[in-house]
This record gives C-alpha cells, sequence and structure tokens, in this order.
C-alpha cells in the first residue's frame, strides 16, 4: 500500500481508527479487524484513551501483540475519562502517556496527540510535557486534533528551539465537510504538517447505505438518530445521489470516491476510518487506489459544493 508521511513516520495510506474498540467491538471482534488489516497492508492505527472507555488500547494492543513493531499506534490524550482524567496540563500529560504504555501493552507511542485544545492550560507548557516524552523516548512523535489554523500558529511559535513540534493535525474533512480548506490545510502546507482526516465517510453518509427516498438501515450510526441525525438533510442525499451517478459512471463505488478524492488533497496524511467488521477493513483498504485527474477531482467539488452541511460537529 502507498504510505505518507506524518514527522518522520511513513503510515500506510489507508489507515484504522479504533473508535469502535470496545464501544461497537468486543475484544474477540477487534482482534479480527486487526488481523484483517495488517493483511491488508495497514500499518497505521489511531486510538485515544477515552475510547470504550479506556477499553479500545486495551483491546488493540493485545490484538497486535508480537506484532507491534510492524506498525504505528497513534493515541490520544486530553478528552474527558473522568473528573481526574481530562485535560493538557503537565502533570496529566505525563500520567496518561503512562497509562496509554501500559494499557497498549509498548513501550513508545508512535503519534502522541492532543484530543483537542485545552483552553485553561497555555499551549508552552503542554508541548514542554510532550518534549519530555520524546526525549525520554516514550513518545516518537507528537500531533494535535480539532485545532483551528490559528491555533496551530500558536502551537508552533510555542516550540521553541530543538523542542518537539506538532508534525500533524487530525480534524474532520470529508467530500462533505470541506471546512479545512478555508485555513486549516493552507495552515498545514506552511508548516509541513500532515492532515490526517477523520469522519472521511461523513459518519456513514458516502458509503452508499443512505440514500434518497429509501428507508433508513436499522442499526447504523445515523439511522439512530442523535446528533448525526441532521446529515440527512435533503440537500445532503441530493448531493449523495449525484456523487453516487458520478462514482458508478466510472466503475467505482462512492465508498471508494470518498477515500480517492481526499488522497488527492494536499497535505493529507493516512485517510482513517472505523470498522467493525474484516469486510469492512478490506473495503476502506481497497478503496483509495482509484486515482482520480484534476478533472475528476474539480467535478467532484463542484459536486460537493461548500461545505458547512453538518453543523460543524467535533469528533
Amino acid at each position: 500500500m502507498e504510505t505518507r508521511r506524518i514527522g518522520s513516520l511513513e503510515a500506510s495510506a489507508v489507515g484504522i481508527g479504533c473508535n469502535n474498540f470496545g464501544w461497537r467491538l468486543d475484544e474477540a471482534s477487534t482482534t479480527d479487524v486487526v488481523g484483517a488489516s495488517l493483511e491488508a497492508g495497514i500499518n497505521f492505527f489511531d486510538t485515544a484513551d477515552s475510547y470504550g472507555n479506556t477499553k479500545s488500547e486495551e483491546y488493540l494492543g493485545r490484538a497486535l501483540g508480537g506484532r507491534r513493531d510492524e506498525v504505528l499506534i497513534a493515541t490520544k490524550f486530553g478528552s474527558r475519562i473522568d473528573e481526574g482524567r481530562q485535560g493538557a496540563r503537565p502533570e496529566y500529560v505525563r500520567q496518561a502517556a503512562e497509562d496509554s504504555l501500559r494499557r497498549l501493552g509498548t513501550d513508545r507511542i508512535d503519534l502522541y496527540q492532543v484530543h483537542k485544545p485545552d483552553p485553561e492550560v497555555p499551549i508552552s507548557e503542554t508541548l514542554g510535557a510532550l518534549d519530555d516524552l520524546v526525549r525520554a523516548g516514550k513518545v516518537r512523535e507528537i500531533g494535535c486534533s480539532n485545532f483551528s489554523a490559528e491555533q496551530l500558529r500558536e502551537a508552533e511559535d510555542a516550540a521553541s528551539g530543538g523542542s518537539a513540534r506538532f508534525v500533524s493535525v487530525q480534524n474532520e474533512y470529508s467530500i462533505m465537510h470541506r471546512e479545512p480548506e478555508h485555513e486549516v490545510i493552507p495552515e498545514c502546507e506552511r508548516l509541513d504538517l500532515a492532515l490526517i482526516p477523520y469522519f472521511p465517510l461523513a459518519s456513514g453518509l458516502l458509503t452508499g447505505k443512505y440514500r434518497k427516498d429509501r428507508p433508513l438501515p436499522e442499526g447504523t450510526r445515523i439511522g439512530e438518530g442523535g446528533r448525526f441525525q441532521d446529515l440527512l438533510s435533503e440537500e445532503n442525499l441530493a448531493v449523495v445521489e449525484s456523487l453516487v451517478e458520478f462514482a458508478e459512471s466510472r466503475g467505482h463505488t462512492i465508498l471508494e470516491l470518498a477515500f480517492s478524492w481526499l488522497a488527492t488533497r494536499p497535505n493529507v496524511g493516512p485517510v482513517i476510518a472505523g470498522a467493525t467488521s474484516p469486510e469492512q477493513v478490506r473495503a476502506n483498504a481497497a478503496a483509495a487506489e482509484w486515482t482520480l485527474s484534476e478533472a475528476e477531482t474539480t467535478e467532484v467539488e463542484e459536486i460537493s459544493g461548500e461545505p458547512f452541511r453538518d453543523g460543524g460537529r467535533a469528533g
């Protein structure tokens, strides 16, 4: 599989988002998904200490077992686990890293990411703690998630001398959510940061499961309602129909289009998507193999139009 650079790391162009581990998937099913990922040539696994109420890291570590050295593990800290475990204070950064290392059963984290900005802690203090972890060999590279372009600039300015600096930012980005194109992607180009897109399938909207004037499939994230229900607007479903027609006229699926379009974007690193079965893993791994022409890319952008359709959800 093609690879993408994240600082010094070489990650597969398609990665696995591990948010289902410990939530939708038990340990046995997690092991099946991880095994299928390795067979498909995927080496990038993105998790967080808060996923599955810490079970995601545990299940991932045990599923990898003796194959740990074949992969890159990205995890995150900062989202609330409980009252005492949240935020980006330096003392908590060090504690969270040790906890993640223990749960993952490893001696280093390949990419350690701030899950979201902490307005109560200066970014310079967080970066200082992360630099200590890098110097101790417990973390290889550091990144952030859900940061704005202004926050990326602030973090770059705060990284002094030869101290560790962010090499990536993980934000929502898809054909249906193109907000990063306005400021974040230009900032990534300026600072040489990899943009790691989450929700590349727009929470399932770009899988082909949801079609205009058709019943909602049962047991799906959008079908269950809640914060994802807003995605099923008439406008969004009309765009989906046009994208399905575009992809099928070229012998592809809308899922393949979603991955392949992202692969054409500037500074995009591995495209991460969750999977609940080996079949989904294989479909995701194969999806980015379609190389879109410049004209096709432009046509997709014209179909999707302006990106603000989902109310700015946070992951």
